[in-house]
């Protein structure tokens, strides 16, 4: 190898070692203020979703409560029922056909 490659391998990988030197701080800094950012939008982002989930929630809860509304109307329509085709068993006619 000629001594003009050596010195020319020597003067590149000195200004590179030179530029990373210089770049470490501004790198740690940067590094720091991201981990800082990204900390408070975690932060956000959990509270955004314990928001969605305490709505989901009631909603879930609100919708249950419609369940339990629904089974005590169908309960209170089959007593009603059962209580016509009593009527009907005690009057002594039979059912038209079709009729449930």
């Amino acid at each position: 190898m000629s001594p003009e490659i050596a010195i020319a391998l020597i003067t590149v990988a000195g200004t590179i070692l030179a530029a990373v030197v210089a770049a470490v701080p501004a790198l740690l800094a940067l590094f720091r203020r991201t981990a800082g950012a990204v900390a408070a939008e975690g932060t956000a982002t959990r509270e955004a979703l314990d928001g969605i989930a305490t709505t989901l929630h009631q909603r879930i809860n609100d919708v249950r409560d419609d369940i339990d509304g629904v089974r005590e109307d169908v309960a209170r329509v089959r007593e009603w029922q059962a209580g016509h085709d009593a009527e009907h068993l005690l009057i002594g006619r039979p059912r038209p056909r079709g009729e449930a």
